[in-house]
């Protein structure tokens, strides 16, 4: 009795983690591209070298993303956002 137990916890775990890695996917797919520039500023600062090329990119693409996150989408036309992120992380 008590191994279906911990199996039944295993498994709730298991979804859970498997959710919020859905979740992080689907995050990283609109803001990927703003998240990808900041780290690239930021190790060049840290380097010593100017990263103002980077920081603007990040906030055009920022920009962009938001412009997408701010529409509706419905399972009927999501993947006109990803499209157009994708687009955007060129």
């Amino acid at each position: 009795m008590k191994k279906r137990q911990l199996g039944q916890g295993m498994t709730e775990y298991i979804i859970i983690v498997a959710l919020i890695a859905v979740a992080a996917i689907g995050v990283y797919s609109f803001f990927g591209k703003t998240v990808r520039n900041q780290v690239s500023a930021l190790a060049n600062e840290v380097s010593g070298q100017d990263s103002a090329t980077q920081i603007k990119a990040s906030q055009d693409s920022a920009k962009a993303a938001t412009d997408v996150a701010n529409k509706d989408y419905n399972l009927g036309n999501y993947n006109d956002a990803a499209n157009k992120s994708a687009k955007g992380s060129k």
